[in-house]
């Protein structure tokens, strides 16, 4: 990869040479799309060119897409200083980001499937207070691995002589999801089958009612994608997920054609999901969600035997432990959820206001104390006069999670007693660090 030299003297960067054939797809795609925005047109357009006209416009498109890549990659760079991470991009309209180190909160080496092929892979960065990841698309599968070290080692607080020097930390190896057992998960989730039954039945009832092919194929086609997404999809997203332990966090890989590392980064997780559908409770299965800020990661273990889930959560969460009992609302909050009341459940440890909601599909979400960002008491009309009430946390992660249907008096004691944990939580806190 070839560099250049920076006005202030840092020695700047390119992507990986193959960066030009991804870019260069960007002025066919403009033409795609507007084909298929108004097909009619672009129909007749077609039919009016000649062979000899088509071959000319095949001969500029062909030369000009590949001059467009080349120029958007020769004109970008980026360079890691001692405080930022600067990615300068742009072809007629410049623009530079500058990404404080100690910003970044988890770095993604992700790999598409022909990136796999030509042996690159793409870095995307989590920066607080950003909602768009940034990202190096593309770089050599070594270099991006080394440039990952050595960002997170700037981060950690290593100096730039030796953060090069420091490498990725060592990881120790927790997990694997059996292809079998993800895929017996999936069979046995009780959306899989809703959507695939959706897409025989609905386009059934609207060929019996309108006799219009359009109409059917509509409606069927967005169905069979969901449906797709929901078994073929997640199976191949998940495929072979693999947890590890390192000093920067928990490693998660997964993919069977387009293959990703992440982390989870260290103090950055707000809110832990334990879901358990229907169908999986005689296998003793769960899954396990993440409320992350700042990141896209939201998934932990897409299915493991809830003893192994929750040794996985009390690593992302120091010190806390699934509680194993938790208080149902009073009975009389069933006029407010009929039947649905008993889903619902709530308990509070040293460590974690924990919630429960749902009834065919369990969700039990623990937010340690010390993310609570505030704490809020709801009360409807009908909860006054039944003397129940919804208590509210929110978190970093834009997320809220609700204790619903509780003792009024309850609630109030728990709105003034959390608002106390939640201070002495972020007090008695340790500090967000990689490699800490």
């Amino acid at each position: 990869m070839s560099t250049t030299g920076a006005g202030d003297g840092v020695t700047e960067r390119r992507l990986h040479p193959v960066t030009p054939l991804r870019r260069a797809w960007a002025p066919v795609a403009v033409i795609v799309g507007w084909a298929v925005h108004d097909p009619d047109q672009a129909q007749r357009q077609l039919t009016r060119l000649t062979t000899t006209t088509l071959l000319i416009g095949l001969a500029v498109l062909i030369p000009a897409a590949a001059l467009y890549g080349f120029l958007t990659w020769w004109f970008t760079h980026f360079a890691v200083t001692d405080a930022e991470l600067r990615i300068r991009t742009g072809l007629l309209f410049r623009r530079t980001a500058h990404i404080r180190l100690e910003r970044i909160q988890a770095i993604d080496v992700t790999q598409p499937l022909l990136a796999r092929v030509a042996g690159v892979a793409k870095l995307k960065l989590d920066v607080i207070g950003t909602a768009k990841k940034d990202e190096l698309a593309f770089l050599g599968a070594a270099e991006a691995r080394a440039l990952r070290a050595e960002l997170l080692a700037r981060a950690a607080g290593f100096a730039p002589e030796t953060a090069h020097e420091v490498g990725e930390a060592p990881s120790r190896h927790l997990l694997r999801v059996p292809p079998g057992v993800l895929a017996v998960s999936l069979l046995l989730t009780g959306a899989t089958w809703g959507t695939l039954v959706a897409a025989v039945a609905v386009p059934t009832l609207l060929w019996s009612a309108t006799h219009s092919l359009w109409t059917v194929l509509a409606t069927a086609l967005p169905l069979l994608g969901a449906a797709g997404a929901s078994s073929v999809g997640r199976f191949v997203g998940e495929y072979d997920w693999t947890v590890a332990e390192s000093q920067d966090g928990l490693r998660i890989d997964h993919g069977l054609l387009d293959r990703a590392h992440e982390t989870v980064p260290p103090g950055r997780v707000q809110t832990v999901r334990i879901v358990e559908p229907l169908l999986w409770r005689r296998r003793g299965w769960v899954r396990v969600e993440l409320d992350v800020a700042g990141s896209s990661n939201s998934v932990l273990l897409p299915v493991a035997p809830r003893e192994i889930a929750e040794s996985v959560v009390a690593r992302v969460l120091p010190g806390v432990t699934v509680p194993a009992e938790l208080s149902r609302p009073p009975r009389r909050s069933r006029w407010c959820l009929p039947l649905w009341w008993r889903g619902h459940g709530l308990a509070v440890t040293d460590a974690v206001f924990a919630a429960r909601r749902g009834l065919l599909r369990r969700s039990l979400a623990l937010v340690p104390h010390a993310k609570v960002q505030s704490v809020r008491l709801t009360q409807g009309p009908w909860q006054r006069t039944l003397r129940v009430a919804d208590v509210r946390v929110d978190t970093g992660a834009n997320k809220t999670v609700t204790a619903r249907l509780r003792d009024a008096e309850e609630a109030a004691a728990l709105l003034s007693g959390q608002a106390e944990r939640s201070r002495t939580g972020r007090r008695d806190a340790l500090p967000d660090r990689w490699m800490a």
